[in-house]
């Protein structure tokens, strides 16, 4: 009895294995080359922006509306209560000096931006309620734009906040303004309670050489090309004077040549002192505050992008 069922069953283990056979070959194995791997890092948006247009120059030089976003100050630029702190559509990040502190990082408004010490960067404002009434967080409504000019735009984030509100932040670091600062070039804030200090570019306390030693500008690393560029009549991308937008591929010329004093520009390009690229040049890698420091103040006549 037992031999009749030795062939039915070797027949069923043949059976089988033609049919694995057959679809393992229906179903052809994809190379690891070939399967696609998620963007690297350095593609992915700044964390909690990807709803949010982030755009190098100033607002006034994006033609922003007039009393809107850092421009709207209650009662011509008084210390604002908790009722007035609206979550903007637009807000302002410039490098900039204020006081003794150089750099630190200014609102459109002109005031100096801080830093909290006992915040957790990239997680948590340990600074609500009575708080934030002193220092007025810098809040960003939803598909918001954010305006940077000497910052680099990875370092640029949001993190949430206990009531709901998306706070902006640089390199993690939630920054805030604080009341009792009114006008341009107010430091009211720096030190206070040996907690507060004026926020720099890199995210790193204003005023604490430590801090900022050794660590490159945005202009100094490596950067894509940029297919715009907001041009400054004066240094430090400051809206006191005039300012002009190129934007393109190629040799572009700009429309007022010889006055430019600092550029915004978001990755590389190269400045022309004449017309249709010509002349000397200068290859910049991101924002240049001062001219100056690279000598080609007052001398842009046309940019070449790509």
């Amino acid at each position: 009895m037992l031999r009749k069922h030795v062939v039915p069953l070797a027949a069923l283990l043949a059976a089988g294995a033609v049919a694995l056979l057959s679809a393992c070959q229906a179903a052809p194995i994809v190379p690891a080359a070939q399967v696609a791997a998620p963007p690297p890092a350095s593609a992915q948006a700044p964390a909690g922006t990807s709803d949010l247009s982030l755009l190098s120059g100033t607002a006034k030089s994006n033609n922003a509306p007039m009393g809107t976003g850092d421009w709207a100050m209650p009662n011509g630029g008084e210390p604002i209560g908790a009722a007035a702190q609206l979550a903007p559509k637009w807000v302002q990040l410039t490098a900039s000096s204020a006081g003794n502190l150089d750099p630190v990082v200014v609102n459109g408004a002109g005031l100096t931006l801080y830093r909290f010490d006992k915040d957790i960067p990239n997680s948590t404002s340990n600074c609500n309620d009575t708080c934030a009434t002193m220092w007025p967080p810098v809040t960003i409504d939803p598909g918001g734009k954010i305006f940077i000019a000497g910052i680099d735009q990875a370092a640029v984030g949001t993190i949430t906040r206990a009531d709901g509100t998306r706070q902006v932040s640089i390199d993690g670091w939630p920054v805030y303004r604080f009341a009792n600062d009114t006008k341009r070039g107010d430091t009211l804030g720096q030190g206070f309670g040996g907690t507060w200090f004026g926020v720099t570019p890199t995210g790193g306390k204003a005023g604490a050489p430590a801090d900022n030693a050794g660590q490159p500008t945005p202009s100094a690393s490596a950067a894509q090309p940029a297919t715009t560029a907001v041009l400054f009549d004066d240094a430090n991308f400051s809206d006191n004077g005039a300012s002009q937008g190129v934007a393109g591929s190629g040799c572009q010329n700009v429309s007022r040549p010889g006055v430019a004093s600092s550029v915004a520009a978001p990755g590389s390009l190269k400045l022309w002192s004449q017309p249709n690229c010509t002349g000397e040049s200068v290859v910049i890698n991101g924002d240049v505050s001062d001219l100056a420091t690279i000598n080609f103040d007052n001398k842009v006549a046309s940019v070449f992008f790509g």
